[in-house]
C-alpha cells in the first residue's frame, strides 16, 4: 500500500499506538489500514452418497478438482457466502448447511471454512469459474488432482465421518508454503 484510501496522501509502516504489530498508517489523517486474512467459504454438497466437485477454470490451480468456494463479501454471512459460491461455480442450489471444516492457512493469510450440505434436486453445471462439475462417489474422487490441501482435509474428514456414522467439525493449520 501506497497511498491512503481517505485522503491520497502517502502511508508509512508504523505500530500505532495502542497496537503491537506495523500497520500502513497515513501520516496526514491518521487513518490506520488493517490488513486483516481474508474468509474462503465453501460447501461439500451431498447428493445420493455422491460428492460434488468442480475442476477450476482459473488459476490458481487451474484444471485442479475443488470444491465450490470462494472470498466471503462484506455484508454476507458465512452461509450466504456458502451458498453464493456454490451456485456461481456449481450453479447449484444447496440446503441443510452444517459446519464441516475449519482450516487457518497463515502463510497467506486466509480462514478456509466449508460446510457439509445437500445438494437440492441433484441438479449442477460448470459456472464461470469452472471447467465442469461431477458428482463422485468416495472411490471416485481424484485425490492427486484436488486443488487444496484445506479441500483435501475437507474431503478426508467428510469420507472418514460417513465411514464412522459421525457429523465433526474439524480444525487444522496448514503452513506449509507450497501446494502438493
Amino acid at each position: 500500500m501506497k497511498f491512503c484510501s481517505n485522503c491520497g496522501n502517502d502511508v508509512v509502516v508504523a505500530i500505532p499506538s495502542g497496537d503491537h504489530l506495523p500497520r500502513y498508517v497515513c501520516e496526514a489523517c491518521g487513518a490506520i489500514h488493517y490488513q486483516n486474512p481474508r474468509l474462503i467459504v465453501g460447501c461439500l454438497a451431498e447428493w445420493q452418497d455422491q460428492i460434488l466437485l468442480c475442476r477450476r477454470a482459473i488459476d490458481p490451480r487451474k484444471g485442479f478438482w475443488t470444491l465450490p468456494a470462494g472470498f466471503m463479501e462484506n455484508h454476507e454471512t458465512m452461509e450466504q457466502a456458502a451458498i453464493r459460491e456454490t451456485a456461481e461455480e456449481a450453479l447449484a442450489e444447496v440446503e441443510t448447511l452444517e459446519p464441516l471444516a475449519l482450516v487457518s492457512v497463515p502463510h497467506i493469510s486466509q480462514v478456509h471454512f466449508m460446510f457439509r450440505a445437500r445438494l437440492q434436486n441433484g441438479r449442477h453445471g460448470a459456472g464461470a469459474e469452472s471447467l465442469e462439475t461431477r458428482l463422485m462417489h468416495e472411490r471416485d474422487i481424484p485425490w492427486a488432482e484436488i486443488a487444496f490441501p484445506s479441500v483435501r482435509y475437507a474431503l478426508e474428514r467428510f469420507c472418514e465421518d460417513r465411514r464412522k456414522g459421525t457429523s465433526g467439525f474439524h480444525i487444522s493449520t496448514w503452513e506449509q508454503t507450497a501446494v502438493r
